[in-house]
């Protein structure tokens, strides 16, 4: 007889493996023990040698849905001959914590299953089992017990109970599992309105269908929803939102109803029926222009939860899924705030579990049959990243102040959070400091070095300068870059083109078009001075006008005929010109984010952005590919472009242009290229750059697992710093 101890980490813990691990003994005759623990799952296997050689070799192959091993350690203890295989109590040594919190997952078909066909689960919201339902959303630490969760206060009904403690059945040590008589219950309020039964999901299809909008609590937080074939009621809540332009997604029922709006191919269909049910950009058919204006693609999300699998059995039409919340802040997790906050919303759907950590959607799109993530978050987070060593201290990493997220780095792994915004509000300063506590609480974390940005005026850099621990800022552009060889864990040398909308450069100035060479910056496009500092990047016509006035005089532009001209008076002409001559409030900038901006406004697609990026997806809708470019030198390492501003195919020239810098450099120094930063999230860009590189056979990386724009520089800022 021989007897193992067995330590092992990853994805083991809320994903049914401590059953798995359970029957397996059982089936194999063996003897012992699992139980969770701090570090992920602890085993003790007894008995004859080939049967323990079937049970490691399972461990690997016939693993649960959800789970997954990182790392086994295994050592001969001295046998016991006695016993049977047991599940046992969790291990809670708050010194030491490792283990990973699951993410939260869509709710699996045999659950769909049992809300049509167990009377127990008959129309139940919130019916899930060890293969789906929420985990880090309900979650205080780890271990991932139910204890630890806010279903603490739901006492489990006889039936349940039973369910919960036998390991054959699928809901064994489900945490979140419950029934309609003992778990969550849903309430529906509007005006008068107050139901508390399973007519909800039959109301609620009567408000949407009556032009009604709504508040939805789902596993993360609260959507506004409303009918999106609905023009009239669209109009509305973009005005209550104030939210004139920027796309909002859509939930369908399933794949038939959203192909009637989108094209979808085969790749995106297994991404939006995924266990993750991430948010996927796609081609828009010619419909549902209010709901995505101007442009040809649409976010779209299939119903995810038994929620709203029950409540598209009344409707015909998708919904509009989006945030709930104010203009730069967080997800609103609770009714209070619904009704103080958005007080135009005519119903809202609750339940009474407490969402103790919110969440938005992944949001995810297809370019090169790579899949392409944009916002990394419910489905995907808590994420880990191995690492190839271990560390011998813990790191907090601190990220970008746009598109915010934060990494912790300890033991051998990097743990990345969710998405948290745009730190331009209180509130959302304020969310980022609880993902924090969220993290420490999870990990029993304490940082010994914290990472942030160099740009001091970050909120993210203010905030790291409140630990008392030693601070260590990276340049932005390198955590960019640092991001992709994360990803892959590339150690050669590299030649990177880092362009994105802005980013503090060593020079002091702002940088975005960026050519690294190892990790020395060769090459940055020649800089445009920014008039009236951050105004002009709200205002694409800004740009535009400073490239002008550094082509031509006063005089002279106050002739041209240009769609970027007829958007000031000459009297405003005349006031910048002299703020440009003076540098007065005129940062420079080299970023390509702000030339596509200047080109757009150049071309007459887009003066003024409601939404950051609308310039680029506006120049992107507009492209129609064309052969000729203009022509282009560099100088001591500046790339100077020689636009000519009234050309009809501005758009196309621009984007050949920069194809043509790209490769003429990739060339020149023969060298793997690593693309990166937020610009890259311009598909037609991506797609022409990489087949140019492709046809002279370059080797190319960029991120597609973790956001290749800013929510990707916390990842990048801890990369930088264990790779010195």
């Amino acid at each position: 007889m021989i007897r193992l101890r067995l330590y092992i980490k990853g994805q083991v813990q809320g994903v049914g493996f401590r059953p798995f691990v359970y029957n397996l003994a059982k089936k194999l005759d063996l003897i012992g023990y699992v139980k969770n623990s701090n570090f992920g799952v602890e085993i003790e296997i007894e008995g004859e040698k080939d049967n323990l050689d079937r049970f490691k070799i399972s461990l690997y192959n016939d693993l649960p849905p959800l789970a997954k091993i990182d790392s086994i350690e295994c050592k001969d203890i001295k046998p016991l001959y006695k016993g049977q295989f047991e599940i046992v109590k969790s291990i809670d040594n708050s010194k030491y914590k490792v283990a990973l919190i699951p993410p939260d997952i869509a709710t699996c078909n045999r659950c769909l299953d049992d809300i049509q066909n167990i009377s127990k689960y008959s129309s139940y919201f919130a019916t899930n089992c060890t293969n789906c339902g929420p985990r880090y959303t309900i979650s205080q630490t780890v271990p991932y017990d139910r204890d630890n969760t806010s279903m603490k206060d739901f006492c489990l009904c006889k039936s349940c109970k039973k369910e919960y403690n036998k390991p054959t059945n699928r809901r064994y040590h489900a945490q979140p599992t419950s029934c309609r008589f003992c778990g969550p219950k849903l309430a529906l309020y509007g005006g008068d309105i107050s139901i508390d039964n399973s007519d909800i999901y039959k109301q609620v299809a009567k408000l949407i269908k009556a032009k009604k909008i709504g508040a939805i609590k789902g596993i993360g937080g609260f959507y506004l929803v409303c009918d999106a074939t609905c023009d009239e009621v669209v109009k509305k809540l973009r005005e209550y939102k104030n939210r004139p332009t920027k796309p909002f997604a859509i939930m369908c029922k399933d794949i038939k109803m959203l192909s009637k709006y989108a094209i979808i191919n085969k790749q995106e269909i297994k991404l939006l029926k995924s266990k993750e049910a991430p948010i996927v950009l796609l081609k828009k058919r010619d419909q549902m222009e209010y709901v995505a204006p101007n442009i040809d693609r649409i976010g779209a999300i299939l119903a995810y939860s038994a929620f709203y699998h029950l409540l598209f059995n009344y409707l015909d039409n998708p919904i509009v899924a989006t945030s709930a919340n104010l203009g730069g802040e967080p997800i609103i997790i609770d009714r209070e705030n619904i009704e103080k906050k958005l007080p135009f919303v005519d119903f809202i759907v609750d339940y009474n579990r407490d969402i103790i950590n919110a969440i938005d959607d992944t949001v995810l799109k297809v370019i090169n049959n790579d899949i392409f993530t944009i916002r990394l978050a419910r489905g995907y987070t808590p994420k880990e990243i191995k690492l190839p060593f271990k560390l011998d201290k813990k790191i907090l990493a601190l990220g970008a102040n746009q598109k915010n997220s934060i990494a912790f780095a300890f033991d051998d792994k990097i743990v990345l959070s969710p998405y948290i915004g745009d730190l331009d509000t209180i509130e959302s300063v304020e969310y980022l400091k609880r993902v924090i506590e969220t993290f420490k609480r999870f990990y029993n974390f304490e940082p010994d070095i914290v990472l942030c940005d160099k740009h001091n005026g970050y909120e993210s850099t203010k905030l790291a300068k409140t630990f008392d621990k030693p601070i260590i800022q990276v340049w932005h552009h390198l955590a960019h870059l640092y991001s992709v060889k994360a990803q892959y864990n590339l150690t050669k040398d590299y030649t990177s083109f880092i362009f994105d909308g802005s980013g503090l450069g060593e020079d002091g100035r702002l940088w975005g078009g960026e050519v690294f060479v190892k990790d020395k910056r060769e090459y940055s496009f020649k800089t445009i001075k920014l008039l009236g500092g951050t105004k002009a990047i709200k205002e694409p016509k800004r740009v535009a006008l400073s490239m002008l006035f550094d082509r031509y005089s006063l005089d002279k532009i106050q002739n041209l005929d240009l769609p970027t001209l007829k958007e000031f008076s000459k009297n405003e002409i005349k006031i910048l010109h002299n703020s440009w001559s003076k540098d007065i409030n005129t940062p420079k900038s080299s970023s390509v984010g702000r030339y596509f901006d200047a080109i757009a406004s150049l071309s007459g697609v887009c003066q003024v952005q409601t939404y950051e990026g609308e310039a680029g997806l506006l120049s992107e809708q507009n492209f129609i590919y064309k052969h000729e470019s203009f022509d282009y030198e560099i100088v001591d390492g500046i790339i100077d472009i020689k636009f000519d501003f009234f050309d009809k195919d501005l758009i196309a020239k621009f984007y050949t242009t920069l194809v043509n810098i790209i490769t003429k450099i990739a060339l020149k120094r023969d060298l793997p290229v690593i693309l990166s930063g937020g610009v890259w999230q311009n598909s037609r860009l991506l797609k022409l750059a990489t087949k140019a590189l492709d046809k002279h056979k370059i080797k190319y990386y960029y991120n597609t697992t973790t956001p290749i724009n800013d929510g990707g520089i916390a990842l990048g800022q801890i990369w930088s710093f264990v790779n010195r």
